[in-house]
């Protein structure tokens, strides 16, 4: 696009702000034949070339780790999977085997690659996003092996806006927002590591924005994270207004202390996502009230075995002390799909997504979830912090009543994660079981409307704005009055101010994201009544679609 009329591209919102800065882009290697001219390699020098591949991957995968241990919260757990990733025997073999066949290196990572990308890529569900985190490995690994610079985003002279088709962990999570202003990517969705870093950065972010490939760096763009649009060649007087008008809100946003409620006084508890001791320590400097999910898979991902119960109990012993007083709930291992642990023995699957995850890991090893409940007790009696236990991706009552049972056999509070459209549809029977529910919104989303969350393409379905999605949040609420037990949202879809209004008119009692989120939302709930947020919520039930919906409730809620 090189025209100087402004060209309005519409994506997915993701994360609210209104930025106007000249676009930037990614550095990328050149193209292989560019690199490495295809010559088979002597029998002689094969195990040399085969050890030159191993330290270049390894050097990938520690600085990844470094990384990830220099952040905190979602980009610490994203690179840490990647620095996983990074040393996978069984791509790194199939390189080895390549180079022992005459390959160099470089041809032998590219080839490899690019069989397990084509794997992925069939295999299809959560696999897909590792598509995007390979390719960065490759490239790392190629540029290594290469002595080039390593790729990545480069740092801008002045404040820009980063454009891509998509961005890989270790690109995002290591930006800096004073120069990298806003994020727009062609692909992704509402819940891709690009989306989860940006809301944790606090940065401007639209995904899913079809002809952004066209915009040339240094092309002027406004972007607004609040209606999901990219202006190309906007007038720049109003930019720089609309620019103004945002920041002025930002500012009045920024005074809001908690606690959770609406204009009118009714509460909705605002919580905090972790994921360990530091993020839970991070998280008590925002306006939180507790913690709403601890995702405790995430502190075990780069482990072969099985931790100890005091390994395991100091660890959840850390967030109950940052939160001493305080709600926490902690979910136990969602171990599976798109977070694998090495220690949990599930067989493979060709749709990871739809199998032995969450609380089915029970079915092949009963133990591991009981020495996880037993270390929660434990860890609950050491703080004095008695914390709410939550079981993931729960779709029938008998799964329900087994994990009650064994929560309150270690006098601990049972509730379930409302994540399979079957145990939304029977929430009402479900809470005979438990004491409270909380809906993951993202997997929701991805099984109500048959989408691939991590796909571009579908952004549009797996959007929680989605009426059928909301009528399941809403079914699921109504049960929870009628039971007089708590509900909350603690999916992404709880980050977004608008949304949280309506998931508050639709009865939720909490709503849990990222802990830089709350500010926005408790601000927002701040200003409206909940006889608003019910009539928002009315109309998105009405809407045939997303952006209808979310046109609906601004029309009511401003």
């Amino acid at each position: 696009m090189t025209d100087s009329y402004p060209t309005v591209l519409q994506g997915v919102p993701v994360v609210p702000g209104v930025r106007f800065a000249p676009v930037i882009r990614a550095n990328r290697l050149p193209g292989i034949d560019e690199i490495d001219a295809g010559d088979v390699l002597a029998e002689s020098e094969r195990p040399g070339e085969a050890a030159r591949f191993a330290e270049a991957a390894s050097a990938v995968a520690r600085r990844m780790r470094d990384r990830a241990e220099a952040v905190t919260g979602a980009a610490s757990e994203v690179l840490g999977a990647t620095a996983q990733l990074a040393q996978d025997r069984a791509w790194l073999g199939a390189a080895e085997a390549a180079i022992k066949a005459g390959r160099t290196a470089v041809r032998a990572t590219a080839e490899s690659a690019a069989q397990f990308i084509e794997m992925f890529t069939k295999v299809g569900g959560l696999m897909a996003e590792r598509v995007t985190d390979l390719q960065d490995i490759r490239d790392r690994v190629i540029a290594e092996l290469a002595g080039l610079p390593e790729p990545g985003v480069p740092v801008p002279a002045e404040p820009s806006i980063l454009c891509a088709d998509d961005l890989a962990p270790a690109d995002t999570a290591g930006l800096d927002p004073h120069r990298v202003v806003g994020l727009a990517t062609t692909l992704g969705g509402p819940t891709s590591h690009t989306a989860i870093i940006a809301r944790q950065l606090g940065l401007a972010c639209v995904v899913a924005v079809p002809g952004l490939g066209e915009v040339a760096a240094g092309t002027p763009v406004l972007l607004d994270g609040n209606r999901g649009t990219v202006t190309v060649n906007p007038d720049p007087v109003a930019a720089a207004a609309a620019v103004t008008a945002a920041d002025a809100a930002a500012v009045a946003i920024a005074g809001w202390t908690g606690p959770g409620a609406t204009a009118d006084g009714h509460p909705v508890s605002i919580l905090a996502n972790v994921a360990d001791g530091p993020t839970a320590r991070a998280a008590r400097r925002a306006p939180v009230e507790g913690v709403g999910l601890f995702r405790t898979e995430l502190c075990f991902l780069d482990r072969h075995t099985e931790p100890t119960l005091a390994e395991q109990t100091a660890i959840y012993a850390e967030v109950l002390e940052a939160f001493a007083g305080h709600t926490v709930v902690i979910r136990t291992l969602d171990a599976g799909s798109d977070k694998p642990l090495g220690f949990v023995t599930a067989p493979v699957e060709a749709n990871p997504a739809l199998g032995v995850r969450g609380f089915r890991i029970i079915r092949i090893d009963a133990g591991l979830v009981a020495r996880q409940l037993d270390a929660i007790a434990i860890a609950a009696t050491r703080t004095g912090n008695r914390p709410w236990v939550m079981a993931p991706m729960i779709a029938t009552l008998q799964e329900a009543r087994q994990f009650a049972e064994l929560a309150r056999e270690r006098d601990l509070h049972p509730g379930v994660m409302i994540e399979v459209p079957a145990a939304a549809l029977l929430a009402d029977r479900v809470l005979d079981h438990v004491e409270f529910l909380s809906i993951g919104t993202n997997d929701l989303a991805q099984y109500a409307m048959a989408a691939d969350r991590m796909s571009s393409d579908l952004a549009e379905l797996t959007d929680p704005w989605q009426p059928g999605v909301i009528a399941l949040v809403a079914q699921t609420a109504r049960a929870g009055t009628a039971a007089g037990k708590p509900v909350g949202v603690c999916g992404e879809a709880a980050a977004d101010p608008l949304l949280a209004c309506v998931l508050t008119g639709l009865g939720a009692t909490s709503l849990s994201a990222a802990a830089s989120a709350a500010t926005l939302v408790g601000a927002k709930l701040a200003t409206v009544t909940l006889r608003q947020c019910r009539e928002a919520a009315e109309s998105v039930l009405a809407s045939p679609g997303p952006a209808e919906a979310r046109a609906a409730a601004r029309a009511v809620l401003g």
